[in-house]
């Protein structure tokens, strides 16, 4: 089931980063699901679906954007160097 959300914006800030209310609406769902990947509350695999693009396109924007892909934490260093 598809659910709309309604997010009120006042036209100066429409008009001040030139969109259009489809346009702006497109790129809050991409700003949605790159930070909510980057939380870790949404999988690559759902913020790609949701934005209706091949998961790999969006790992690559979601890094670009700064999301790390993979964590090194000292508990994957200890994993890790126990291999040695």
């Amino acid at each position: 089931m598809q659910q709309t959300v309604i997010i009120d914006c006042p036209p100066e800030i429409l008009l001040g980063l030139h969109l259009d209310a489809e346009c702006f609406a497109d790129y809050i769902k991409k700003q949605a699901a790159i930070n909510l990947f980057k939380e870790g509350k949404l999988s690559s695999g759902s913020a790609a679906a949701w934005l209706g693009i091949g998961r790999v396109a969006f790992l690559h924007i979601a890094f670009s954007a700064g999301a790390t892909l993979l964590e090194d934490t000292s508990d994957d260093f200890a994993r890790e160097t126990a291999l040695l």
